[in-house]
């Protein structure tokens, strides 16, 4: 049987994502060769390119002056090329998951880092607030949705500097005003595509302002020039991710798929909240992620967390089990997973709460 797939990431595609991807390895366009062989060159792959492209734009709303980029290296390398490209003197870091400290740790290799507020202090389990971003830094840099703790800052935050944010594991997940921010990244792995290709949408007026010299390709300008096609670009994955992107506009857009996932995230903590056996990671229900529910069985029945863990199993559930780092469980319930899994999970916790 077809699991239900709460894994972090990689994750949950849509069936139609991979339908349609694999029709497009079998033979893309009728041209009697697959996607994975064709030159990236071709018309055929630019069409793909240039429509993936655009469907960022449109389903996103982003406005002129920004572009797309479709690079590779994931957001860990991301971490890197940032600071490379925007950090003159001194960043602002908002210190939110072990993601955003690793962001962190590649920005002091280039200038001062200034941590301005982290919940590093209590396992990472609230968003902070009350801090100061400092005027005089190049950019402020914050991770939006944080997968292994199970928070997620929820609004576009206004910022009088630049507002660099990693979306790895939120972004399309509900709409954004991408014009409060000066670039925006992640991974494609979690509501976008399989591992391979890592999006970038930057503001073309904050780059080429240090001083340093940019290798070739960790420099943004190289692949803006070249539309994402300085080198060879994973051209499967950015495919696929043209046809959840597709999914995406005919499912509504992002409107419906916030609408959706509101909905998935209520019911499911809700659950938790009811249930005599589990208590959520996170207290602050405005810092709760609608990404990743993390949540832990209750001091009292700790000893059954293996039990619940092979109990859903048995049910076809897969990727319930915590981050090694936090325990316990997390449904991740990105765009494609279907509020039907969601409920066969809740399903699993009542009955197994019965049988207590």
């Amino acid at each position: 049987m077809k699991k239900h797939n709460f894994a972090a990431g990689p994750s949950i595609l849509s069936p139609y994502t991979i339908q349609h991807t694999a029709e497009g390895i079998l033979d893309l366009n009728k041209s009697g060769l697959s996607v994975m062989e064709i030159s990236h060159r071709s018309k055929d792959f630019m069409d793909i390119m240039d429509e993936t492209q655009q469907l960022f734009k449109d389903l996103l709303d982003i406005p002129s002056g920004y572009s797309v980029l479709l690079l590779q290296g994931g957001a860990s390398m991301q971490f890197c090329m940032v600071p490379y490209n925007l950090l003159k003197t001194k960043a602002a870091y908002l210190d939110t998951g072990s993601w955003a400290n690793k962001a962190v740790k590649e920005a002091k290799f280039f200038g001062d880092v200034d941590v301005v507020a982290s919940s590093k202090d209590d396992t990472y389990s609230y968003i902070p607030r009350g801090y100061s971003v400092p005027s005089d830094a190049d950019y402020f840099h914050i991770t939006t949705n944080n997968t292994i703790y199970g928070t997620e800052i929820k609004e576009d935050m206004d910022c009088e500097i630049n507002l660099v944010a990693d979306m790895s594991s939120d972004i399309f997940s509900r709409p954004m005003d991408v014009s409060k921010y000066a670039m925006i990244y992640g991974g494609a792995q979690k509501n976008l595509a399989p591992a391979g290709v890592t999006f970038v949408i930057v503001k073309d007026e904050i780059l080429g302002k240090v001083d340093r010299v940019i290798p070739t390709m960790l420099d943004y300008k190289t692949h803006i020039d070249k539309g994402s096609m300085f080198n060879t670009p994973p051209c499967l994955s950015i495919y696929a991710a043209m046809h959840t992107l597709r999914w995406y506009r005919d499912q509504g857009g992002v409107e419906a798929m916030y609408k959706l996932n509101l909905e998935k995230a209520a019911i499911l903590y809700d659950e938790i909240d009811r249930n005599s056996l589990f208590v959520s990671g996170i207290a602050n229900e405005a810092d709760r992620s609608i990404m990743n529910v993390t949540f832990v069985m209750k001091e009292e029945y700790k000893e059954k967390e293996a039990d619940f863990l092979t109990y859903a199993t048995e049910r076809g559930m897969s990727g319930l089990k915590g981050h090694r780092s936090v325990g316990g469980f997390r449904a991740s319930i990105y765009n494609a997973m279907p509020k039907s899994s969601v409920e066969v999970l809740i399903d699993s916790m009542q009955t197994f709460e019965k049988s207590i």
